[in-house]
């Protein structure tokens, strides 16, 4: 759950900033892309933890409104459920915290009992705000079948080889993409140098997002720099999960590498509009609706 405060600008270090408006919003990576992928056309298995607070309950709600299949989502006994603390400031520019929860008991084991749905899927879509080890595992189990694996690695951490050879579609943004590579990102030549070096550990496809620099790609299907839809941003809170969650949906309909980053940006676009999490996320429909005035 997301705990938000709206803030004229972010605070500086030590500071006690008087803020604005406060609101709770259903999110997290794992929730925002998996909502996200849903309302964009996809059909959507989640295997995650939850805490038995009233968090948990209203946070698999959300899951059940958007269709999303939640054999594979626990509630966990006398656990809280993960929150995120969020800033927001008025140009949309954003600060978040994360306390694990009940994330952070997603087990190998949870993985396991959901084999068959990996196997069975189009797209294994994975982020970073769950243990390591399961991530590896439910990644394996994708790989072993062939199944296309998308790894948004956030919060980034140092990964092997051996699982970056596993991904086929890794998706960072500028900050991600430094810590990763050490190489400072803020332009389509930084994301290059970076998708080069993540390329040369294994990753078959790298896009890295640019927020309003729009995106670029480099792997199996070439290389490009997608120019970003023109909007005013208000909270880019669940941006970049959109768009994981949108090229997700869209290539698994078929789409090349660049026409899913193309739906995806559109989607992610939408999404800065509109203050929020999971709230912000359009539909395919709304997606849609903005090509045809493009």
């Amino acid at each position: 759950m997301d705990l938000v405060v709206h803030t004229p600008r972010l605070p500086t270090h030590g500071e006690t900033l008087l803020g604005g408006s406060f609101e709770t919003c259903a999110g997290g990576k794992g929730a925002n892309q998996a909502i996200a992928a849903a309302r964009l056309g996809a059909v959507v298995t989640m295997v995650a933890c939850v805490g038995d607070d009233a968090f948990g309950a209203s946070l698999l709600n959300g899951l059940a409104v958007d269709c999303i299949d939640t054999a594979h989502t626990h509630r966990l006994a006398s656990t809280a459920t993960g929150i995120a603390m969020i800033t927001v400031a008025a140009d949309g520019a954003n600060t978040i915290v994360v306390a694990p929860g009940a994330n952070a008991l997603l087990t190998p084991a949870h993985v396991d009992a959901a084999r068959d749905d990996i196997t069975r899927a189009d797209m294994l879509v994975c982020q970073l705000e769950v243990p390591l080890d399961t991530i590896r595992r439910a990644i394996g189990i994708a790989a072993q079948s062939g199944i296309p694996v998308l790894l948004n690695p956030a919060p980034a951490q140092a990964l092997c080889d051996a699982l970056y050879a596993q991904v086929d579609f890794l998706v960072v943004n500028e900050t991600e993409a430094h810590q990763l590579t050490n190489i400072a990102v803020s332009d389509p030549n930084g994301a290059r140098a970076a998708a080069s070096v993540l390329r040369a550990k294994g990753a078959r496809t790298v896009i890295v997002t640019l927020g309003a620099g729009g995106v670029f790609h480099a792997g199996v299907e070439g290389e490009g720099h997608a120019l970003a839809p023109r909007v005013e941003a208000v909270d880019t809170t669940a941006a970049g999960d959109t768009f994981a969650g949108g090229f997700a949906a869209a290539r698994v309909r078929g789409a090349s590498v660049a026409d899913a980053i193309a739906f995806a940006q559109r989607a992610a676009a939408i999404s800065v509009t509109r203050k929020g999490a999971q709230v912000s996320i359009p539909t395919l429909a709304e997606v849609d609706s903005l090509a045809s005035l493009c």
